[in-house]
C-alpha cells in the first residue's frame, strides 16, 4: 500500500510539472539561502580567528602615546616614549597581567648572508616573548635566558627571511651580517598565516639587551626607550582590569591623569575578538529569522498546493472513497506528499548550497576570509524546520480530503 502510496503521490508531481517546479524552487532557494549565507558568515568568524591565532592568544598591546597636559584637552598634548623601566614595573606590579616582553623594533637594519641581501624588521625582545606570542619553531631554538644576560649575538629568522637570505640552502649554524655586525642563525620560526601576509614572515629575533645596545630607537631623548610592549592578563576575563593595571603604571611614570584615555595607544585582541564574535553572532541570528520567515513562506505555498490539489481530484477522492478506500489511507496520501514535497525540496536546496561551498573552498580567499562551510547547526535547524512545516503543510489538505463525503464528492463537476 505504502509503495501505491508513493507511486500515486510522484504521478501526480509529475502531470503538473511546473506546479511542483515552482513550488519546490521556492523551498529550496529559501534553504539554500540561508546554509550559504551562514557558511560565509561561518567563513568570516574563523578567518577573523585565525587571522589573530597568528599573534597568540589573549595578546594585549600598548604602545607609545601623546599625553595632554591638561585633561581632556588633547590640543595641549605631549608625545611620550615607553621605556623598559616601564615594562619591569608592569612585571612586578600588575598583579592581573600574567606575562609580558618588551619589544624594540627597527627597519633600517640591512641582513646580509653569503648568499643574498635582504630588508626585514628585526626585533629586540625577551625569551617569554615566544610564550606570548604564537612563533613555532620550524629548525633549531628559541633565544633563551643566556643569550640575554651575556648578551650574544645570535638571531632567529622568520620563514620569508630565512628563505630570502638562504634561499634553497640550511640555516641554522650559519652567519648574516646585520649592518656589518656578525650574528649566528640559532632558529628559524614556521610560516605562519597565508597568502601575501608576509610581515610576521619578514622578522628577525634578536635578544632584547644587545637589539638596545646595538640598534637603540634613534632621535632625543631615546634613552631606554622600547616600541611597545605585549602582556597578557592572568585569565581572559580580566583583560580590562590588566589594562587598566597597565594604564595606571604608564600614567604614573610619565607624569599624566590614567582617566584619560586618549594618551594611550593600545590594541586589546580579546575585545577586537568579542566584538568581531557578537557582529557575526547578531549576523546568524538575522540569517535565520530570515530563514524562518523564507521557510514558512515555502510552507504557505506547500499549503496552498495541496489545497487547489485536493480540490482538482474532489471527484478522484469520492471514488477512492465509494471504493473502500478509509479515511485513513487518504489522509495518509495527502500528508506524504506535502511533507515529501516539502522535505525533498529542501533536501535539494542543502545539497546544492554543500556543492557551492565545495566549490568556493577550492578558491583561494583574501586575508581574513577561510570558505564557507556547511554548518551542522543550521543544518539540523533547517531540517528540523523542514519537517515541521512539511507536517503543517501536509496536515490540514490531507485532513480535509479525508473528511469529504463520497455522495458530495462524486457529485462535484
Amino acid at each position: 500500500m505504502v509503495l501505491d502510496i508513493f507511486a500515486q503521490i510522484f504521478r501526480t508531481l509529475w502531470a503538473h510539472k511546473l506546479r511542483s517546479f515552482l513550488t519546490m524552487f521556492g523551498i529550496a532557494w529559501g534553504v539554500g539561502s540561508l546554509l550559504l549565507l551562514v557558511g560565509l558568515g561561518e567563513g568570516f568568524r574563523s578567518g577573523n580567528k585565525r587571522e589573530m591565532a597568528q599573534y597568540g592568544q589573549d595578546i594585549m598591546f600598548i604602545f607609545p602615546g601623546r599625553a595632554p597636559a591638561v585633561q581632556g584637552n588633547m590640543t595641549s598634548a605631549r608625545n611620550y616614549l615607553l621605556t623598559y623601566r616601564d615594562f619591569v614595573d608592569i612585571r612586578e606590579e600588575a598583579p592581573h597581567v600574567r606575562n609580558a616582553s618588551p619589544a624594540l623594533s627597527s627597519r633600517d637594519v640591512r641582513a646580509v648572508s653569503e648568499f643574498a641581501t635582504a630588508n626585514g624588521e628585526i626585533l629586540g625582545v625577551e625569551p617569554q616573548f615566544s610564550d606570548i606570542r604564537y612563533l613555532p619553531l620550524k629548525q633549531g631554538r628559541w633565544l633563551n635566558q643566556l643569550d640575554e644576560t651575556q648578551r650574544r649575538n645570535v638571531i632567529v629568522l622568520g620563514d620569508e627571511l630565512a628563505k630570502n637570505l638562504f634561499p634553497g640552502r640550511p640555516s641554522v649554524g650559519a652567519t648574516v651580517l646585520l649592518n656589518d655586525i656578525n650574528f649566528e642563525v640559532v632558529g628559524t620560526v614556521q610560516r605562519v598565516g597565508r597568502g601575501d601576509d608576509n610581515s610576521t614572515n619578514m622578522r628577525g629575533y634578536l635578544p632584547f639587551q644587545v637589539m638596545a645596545i646595538l640598534f637603540p630607537l634613534k632621535g632625543e631623548n631615546h634613552e631606554n626607550s622600547i616600541s611597545f610592549i605585549n602582556y597578557q592578563p592572568r585569565v581572559t576575563a580580566e583583560h580590562l582590569i590588566a589594562e587598566d593595571e597597565v594604564e595606571k603604571l604608564i600614567a604614573r611614570n610619565h607624569g599624566f591623569d590614567y582617566h584619560d584615555k586618549n594618551a594611550f595607544e593600545v590594541w586589546d585582541t580579546i575585545q577586537s575578538s568579542q566584538m568581531v564574535g557578537k557582529i557575526f553572532d547578531a549576523m546568524n541570528m538575522f540569517l535565520g529569522a530570515v530563514g524562518m520567515v523564507t521557510l514558512a513562506l515555502g510552507a504557505i505555498g506547500v499549503v496552498n498546493i495541496m489545497l487547489i490539489t485536493v480540490s482538482e481530484r474532489t471527484r478522484e477522492i469520492g471514488l477512492r472513497k465509494a471504493l473502500g478506500a478509509t479515511n485513513h489511507s487518504i489522509l495518509l496520501q495527502f500528508f506524504l506528499e506535502g511533507t515529501l514535497l516539502t522535505l525533498l525540496s529542501g533536501f535539494l536546496g542543502m545539497g546544492v548550497a554543500a556543492a557551492l561551498m565545495a566549490l568556493l573552498g577550492t578558491l583561494q580567499g583574501p586575508g581574513g576570509f577561510d570558505p564557507p562551510k556547511l554548518v551542522p547547526t543550521t543544518a539540523m535547524l533547517a531540517i528540523g524546520s523542514l519537517t515541521l512545516a512539511g507536517v503543517v503543510a501536509g496536515l490540514y489538505p490531507a485532513r480535509k480530503a479525508a473528511m469529504l463525503q463520497p455522495v458530495e464528492a462524486l457529485r462535484q463537476e
